[in-house]
């Protein structure tokens, strides 16, 4: 009775009826392939854990050259649980980054980035940018040794690029090197720009999934014995099943594989061997490192940046360009194209941890 009064009070100011109602009857369809359809949510539910760690270590986290390792510290030696909150934050910013490649490769090889999906296959895309942002923004925050020169490495890599490149490296850095100004900018675009930027992008992104409800197979549509669920509550308890398996396994490996803070930043130290970029630029820093430093007229560099700069172009643009199966061909182009892609990326990553 009492929870049928606060529906009612509900529902007779906000008119949520009809809104339950299209959850009661959305349907989700079951198929081989429905198991990619949970990618994208274990990505918001690791989106929401990276809001949620973020908000309580800004409560003691203090830019600056002078306090941020300091206070980083603090929060893994002092804070009450600080340490876990910390191991949480990172593993779910590297996780997340990874249930999105594995959310975009799913939806490229299952075909669900065709018409009328276009736009949400671009929002998608272009999450996945702004998330690899945040990782690089996020990195320099604790102003260790490590994270200095992986940015000081990652700014000049920026600076390559062909015309603005200059321009971009000094905006980023706040400056001709990377010092303090470059934390203060690192900071601002890491608890702020780049959050409300993700979140229209979730926003944008999830109105289209909704609106236009989940991707089937071609074969699937017509299929006489086809099976679906529904949304509510069958598919929101499969989600929040799965959710809840991602958090144990966070929790594991914010426990047994924690990530050390390593010493402090010292910009007058040369750098030590072996600096490396997060594991997701990984291929792309050991691409340039094969390119030769000049090739014809071209820095090396330069050619690689732009190499990568038209590859991300294309990749977004998909939708637009797909090379569709000719009848009777054997195999299908885009999957040749797209097994490619992930071979490289596995085995470049490989590569430039064992160097």
């Amino acid at each position: 009775m009492m929870k049928s009064k606060i529906f009612n009070w509900v529902d007779e100011r906000f008119n949520i009826s009809p809104l339950i109602d299209f959850m009661k009857h959305k349907e989700v369809p079951v198929h081989k392939h429905s198991i990619w359809y949970y990618m994208g949510g274990v990505t918001l539910f690791l989106f929401i854990v990276q809001v949620f760690t973020g908000i309580l270590l800004l409560l003691y986290y203090q830019p600056g050259v002078d306090s941020a390792y300091e206070s980083v510290r603090f929060i893994m030696t002092k804070v009450n649980f600080g340490w876990l909150i910390r191991q949480v934050h990172g593993w779910a910013a590297n996780l997340m980054v990874f249930f999105i490649f594995l959310h975009m490769f799913s939806v490229f090889f299952t075909k669900a980035f065709r018409k009328p999906r276009e736009l949400t296959w671009i929002t998608g895309m272009l999450l996945m940018f702004v998330a690899m942002g945040a990782g690089f923004s996020g990195y320099l925050l604790p102003w260790n040794e490590l994270a200095f020169f992986a940015t000081k490495v990652g700014t000049d890599i920026t600076g390559a690029v062909p015309v603005i490149g200059d321009m971009m490296k000094v905006l980023l850095r706040g400056g001709d090197d990377v010092t303090g100004a470059t934390l203060s900018r690192f900071y601002a675009f890491h608890v702020a720009l780049i959050p409300a930027i993700m979140t229209l992008l979730i926003g944008l992104h999830l109105m289209f999934v909704q609106r236009q409800g989940m991707h089937e197979p071609d074969h699937f549509k017509n299929d006489p014995k086809r099976k679906v669920i529904s949304f509510f509550p069958n598919f929101v308890l499969r989600d929040a099943l799965l959710w809840l398996i991602v958090l144990n396994i966070l929790l594991y490996l914010a426990v047994f594989f924690p990530w050390e803070l390593g010493l402090k930043a010292d910009p007058f130290l040369p750098a030590p061997e072996g600096i490396k970029p997060e594991w997701y630029f990984m291929f792309m820093f050991q691409t340039l490192k094969y390119i030769p430093a000049h090739v014809w007229f071209i820095e090396g560099e330069v050619l690689g940046v732009l190499g990568f700069g038209l590859i991300a172009l294309l990749w977004v643009l998909v939708p637009f360009w797909e090379i569709r199966k000719k009848p009777g061909a054997r195999f299908r182009p885009m999957n040749i194209i797209g097994t490619i892609g992930v071979i490289y990326i596995v085995v470049l990553t490989i590569l430039g941890y064992m160097e």
